[in-house]
């Protein structure tokens, strides 16, 4: 008791270990994912107190106050509506048991402790993430310059001389509300499964 008691004191219960394939259907968080939309784990790190289980869509954390208290709060953070970004990766000095993982998710500051031991596969999420977030980054840009170009042909359209019909408006304005939906669902990328699979070895 005492020693469970110490190592989480000490912190090192929170040293996580990567979780093979395998093994995805005996941890919590495959509970949560959404199989029935086509989500799949891709990556998933367990320690005593928490899980964080990175799907094609989402990253699904259990998140646990301490080794020694089951319970738990689930979190969602789907790609769709947060990016990631200033990813790091601090490996391990001479004395160190642990590397970290270092992300932002959204707004939510992420530091996974990992076992050194497990470095070269955390190497590849480190890939993977950067390069979701790179995409996620130049999509961003593409919506806006979409969006900048429809106000600037709005713009031109309502400073022209020509009469608009109540029949023209509806007709500019149904368009302009397809152009830009197309525009939306092309640059707000939900599904990240490719980018996984081509820097994610097994």
């Amino acid at each position: 008791m005492f020693g469970k008691v110490a190592s989480d004191m000490m912190g090192l219960s929170d040293i996580g270990t990567i979780v093979s394939p395998s093994e995805y259907h005996m941890v919590d968080s495959d509970d949560y994912v959404m199989h029935e939309d086509g989500e799949k784990i891709y990556f998933l790190i367990k320690s005593k107190s928490d899980e964080y289980c990175f799907t094609n869509k989402a990253l699904i954390h259990l998140d646990g106050t301490s080794a020694m208290n089951k319970k738990r709060m689930l979190k969602r953070y789907s790609y769709k509506h947060n990016n990631f970004r200033n990813v790091r990766l601090e490996t391990a000095g001479n004395l160190d048991k642990d590397v970290e993982i270092k992300f932002y998710l959204g707004d939510v500051d992420y530091s996974i402790d990992v076992d050194k031991k497990q470095l070269e596969k955390l190497k590849d999420l480190y890939k993977a993430l950067v390069k979701i977030g790179s995409m996620q980054y130049d999509n961003d840009r593409m919506l806006e310059m979409s969006e900048s170009s429809l106000s600037s042909t709005v713009q031109t359209l309502s400073a022209s001389r020509f009469e608009m019909t109540d029949d023209l408006f509806k007709k500019v304005n149904e368009y302009a509300f397809d152009w830009q939906k197309d525009r939306y669902l092309e640059f707000n990328r939900e599904d990240f499964g490719e980018i996984y699979e081509k820097f994610i070895n097994e």
